[in-house]
């Protein structure tokens, strides 16, 4: 039985999410948003960083684990890439929980945080379902590809940019561009803002993911810009040595997240909506 001690706990440690029963407006986005999403992003990493820190590292597991694939079996890169940026918005659900909690002046806790998919089971476990089967989809798929196009020897993790670039394989790095762009295009239009939709709202899985798609829908050229600006930060962080530099890059786009949902989808009853003229919080 759980003494009164332990329920107050709990209370403090899982901060319900706000009822899904207004309307909402998908919010036509000005082209500095994503800058701004990465300052306030850097806003919420500074002021926790020890936590920030501790999300982070798994980021920088996977990039060591992609780093052994390539060197192992490297016509599997490509696939391991594509999975581990389907798990990584999982990965920051933590980090976006926290800028929740601060945006609405609550104090952070780290086991809250940790544990936040503890309040929305369903909804999530349906929607890493989805991704699962995209995943694997893509995997089978880039195989396929692979095995269609590439007109020379698999070549080793010395050479394949050399194999890559060779004239005889041009028609496999434009086939596979594109069927890998069209995957991660529809992956990112997934989830840029559902997760931390359904840890706000506790939206259902569904209506988050579409809700996610009219957000891409309404600001396709400002989505483009945060997805290049992502993959840009992504490979600047991966180019240094270890690829140490995903530990802030990834707890930094996970905060950024947080507000780029709040700035493109408004409630009718919304805490604090965001304002492009108002003030950023300190």
């Amino acid at each position: 039985m759980m003494t009164n001690s332990q329920s107050d706990e709990s209370a403090r440690s899982h901060v319900p999410p706000v009822s899904e029963t207004s309307s909402k407006e998908i919010i036509e986005l000005p082209w500095g948003a994503p800058l701004r999403w990465l300052r306030l992003g850097w806003r919420d990493m500074a002021a926790h960083p020890g936590t920030s820190v501790f999300f982070g590292l798994p980021f920088w597991w996977m990039a060591l684990i992609l780093h052994g694939v390539f060197h192992t079996g490297p016509e599997y890169s490509m696939t391991m890439i594509s999975g581990c940026l389907l798990v990584s918005p999982f990965v920051a659900m933590g980090l976006i929980d926290l800028s929740r909690r601060r945006e609405r002046g609550i104090a952070p806790d780290f086991m809250g945080s940790l544990t936040c998919w503890r309040l929305h089971p369903g909804n999530l476990g349906i929607l890493v379902g989805v991704l699962l089967v995209l995943a694997l989809l893509w995997g089978r798929v880039s195989l396929v590809v692979t095995a269609l196009f590439f007109n020379t020897a698999i070549p080793s993790d010395l050479d394949i940019m050399d194999a890559a670039l060779d004239a005889n394989n041009w028609e496999f790095v434009a086939t596979y561009t594109v069927v890998g762009g069209a995957f991660a295009a529809l992956a990112f239009s997934l989830l840029v803002v559902s997760i931390p939709m359904i840890l706000d709202r506790d939206t259902d899985a569904i209506t988050a993911a579409i809700t996610s798609l009219r957000v891409v829908g309404k600001n396709t050229a400002v989505m483009l810009l945060w997805a290049a600006l992502i993959g840009l930060l992504v490979l600047v962080s991966v180019l240094l040595p270890q690829a140490a530099g995903l530990v802030a890059v990834g707890p930094l786009l996970a905060h950024a997240s947080w507000h780029a949902y709040r700035d493109a989808v408004r409630y009718e009853h919304a805490l604090a909506p965001p304002d492009f003229r108002s003030p950023e919080p300190p």
